[in-house]
């Protein structure tokens, strides 16, 4: 290996954690700064430097900036009109009595699609406690059934904003991360539950029924929604971009490939979602300026996304363009370790120093970039070892550590034998699946 190319690798990554972790900027100027570091110890002129990382930045977010938008717009419809509350209730339904715990998970995998883990738990959490109280379980099962649900799709699969950012940076269709997504988290649901009955009975605080009383009046009062209705606007985009995927299998270079192609790039699917949801959602008489409200609401929250996304870009073709990522290539390829380790160990160091599963696998798909582009790295394997490296060990610096565990009831070391718990199981059990996904893709 070239060791200025690796030594402008190591100090890039370390500036990248250390702006994160010690200064007042957050994940979008440290991307940023990583890469000038990068490029300036690998011997980029400054001028081409800038037009490395302006390129990078351009070209990612051409790909997935709108797509991006769009996730985040309809997840903020589904949770201000009732609409993810409706497929819960559906859920707990359809599961039956006794199975609430399997509900509460199956509704948090699904409604974490579009809506963002942190959102749809806090709206979610009072359907727990209800069904905690009329079923006499505990709680703290009921919640971190939710949660555990919740977190599976957040991480692994898109319209989220970090699988959708992996999967432009590495170049993968997204019906496809869909398809290898959904096994994911088919075979973690039971590791979900699992854990969920075990600890939650274990950290079960006592509870008065009281306590409940003021939540349920609150889910009471949110609009009423039919299920299928709350579901549209998620089905039909997914449906249109597996189909994308599909025809380009079954029927290439055919007029249904030509047809699904249009209406299955993700950027239209998810249109076509946010317009069903926009019309569909709200209830009879909501006025315009609401509904537009909510959207600019989204545009908000989502836009951070959208700039670490760009800025990833940026770094990746710093990365590439100077030589850097060929000669980690290069390196890591004599390692006696299968490649996808390293985006998942990366994910995993980052998520435990700085808390954002979405920061931690966008960084991780970065430094993958060139191992995919040199064709020794799978780009759907590298972009779910991303993924799952960004379970690991949820704790103090991150947000929704604070939610589940606040709303659960628990604090100091019963919560983090609560989630950080979870997401550790979690991350743990995704290992074998990686190595089953390598022996499948190579």
């Amino acid at each position: 290996m070239d060791l200025q190319l690796l030594a402008a690798l190591i100090v890039g990554v370390a500036a990248i954690i250390l702006i994160i972790l010690k200064t007042r900027l957050d994940a979008f100027p440290a991307l940023l700064i990583g890469a000038i570091v990068t490029g300036l110890v690998a011997g980029v002129a400054p001028v081409e430097l800038v037009g490395l990382m302006t390129a990078g930045f351009g070209n990612t977010l051409a790909s997935i900036g709108i797509v991006i938008g769009l996730g985040v717009a309809l997840g903020k419809l589904m949770e201000v009109t009732g609409a993810a509350d409706a497929l819960a209730r559906a859920f707990v339904k359809l599961f039956g009595k006794g199975r609430e715990a399997l509900a509460m998970t199956m509704t948090g995998s699904v409604v974490s699609i579009p809506v963002f883990c942190d959102s749809g738990y806090v709206m979610l959490h009072p359907l727990a406690r209800s069904l905690a109280r009329r079923t006499q379980q505990g709680v703290v099962v009921l919640s971190l059934a939710l949660a555990g649900g919740l977190v599976l799709s957040h991480t692994l699969v898109p319209p989220t904003p970090g699988p959708l950012a992996v999967a432009g940076l590495l170049g993968v269709d997204l019906g496809m991360m869909f398809l290898v997504g959904i096994p994911f988290i088919i075979v973690l649901i039971p590791v979900v539950l699992l854990f969920a009955r075990i600890m939650g009975n274990k950290l079960e605080p006592f509870r008065d029924p009281s306590m409940f009383a003021l939540e349920d009046e609150e889910a009471n009062t949110r609009p009423v929604i039919g299920a299928f209705r709350a579901a549209l606007p998620i089905v039909v985009p997914i449906l249109l971009i597996v189909s994308n995927t599909a025809s380009k299998a079954l029927f290439p270079g055919t007029s249904i490939e030509a047809v699904t192609s249009f209406i299955g790039a993700p950027a239209i699917a998810l249109l076509i979602g946010l317009v069903l949801g926009a019309y569909t959602l709200p209830q009879r008489g909501t006025e315009r300026k609401e509904v537009a409200g909510w959207l600019s609401e989204a545009a908000a929250s989502g836009g951070l996304i959208i700039f670490i996304t760009g800025a990833g870009g940026a770094f990746a073709n710093v990365l590439t363009e100077s030589g850097v990522g060929a000669n980690l290539a290069d390196g890591v390829g004599m390692l006696p370790l299968p490649l996808f380790l390293i985006p998942f160990l990366v994910a995993s160091v980052l998520r435990v120093a700085q808390g954002s599963g979405t920061v931690a696998m966008i960084t991780a798909a970065t430094l993958a970039v060139p191992l995919v582009e040199a064709g020794t790295l799978n780009p759907v394997l590298a972009a779910m070892a991303s993924a799952c490296g960004a379970f690991l060990f949820s704790h103090f610096n991150d947000s929704f550590f604070w939610v589940v565990t606040k709303f659960a009831g628990l604090s100091g070391t019963k919560a983090m034998k609560a989630w950080s718990g979870m997401t550790t199981t979690i991350w743990v059990a995704t290992i074998p699946l990686l190595f089953i996904l390598w022996a499948i893709v190579g």
